[in-house]
């Protein structure tokens, strides 16, 4: 299974704004800023990775409850389930 077209530009997207992101933060962690400024950058990087990771699960979901092609098997509820714990 894979992430469908329609979401990939999505997914892309999130991660390269959660990479950008992380550069940001190692760069303050190294310029020594505040605490307080560094946490809320690195949740910021959090988002990005949840919002993409559920994007990922989200178009899973939906390729399992589309009728499956012939050649791949849906994703059974517990690959689900197992997925989106994942990201918890």
């Amino acid at each position: 299974m894979q992430v469908d077209e329609e979401s990939v530009g999505a997914v892309l997207n999130r991660l390269r704004r959660a990479q950008g992101q992380l550069a940001g933060v190692i760069a303050m962690i190294e310029a020594g800023r505040d605490c307080k400024d560094v946490v809320t950058q690195l949740a910021a990087v959090s988002r990005a990775l949840d919002r993409a990771g559920f994007k990922i699960v989200a178009s899973g979901m939906r390729q399992c409850m589309a009728a499956a092609d012939e050649d791949s098997a849906p994703m059974s509820e517990a690959e689900l389930e197992k997925l989106f714990l994942a990201l918890a």
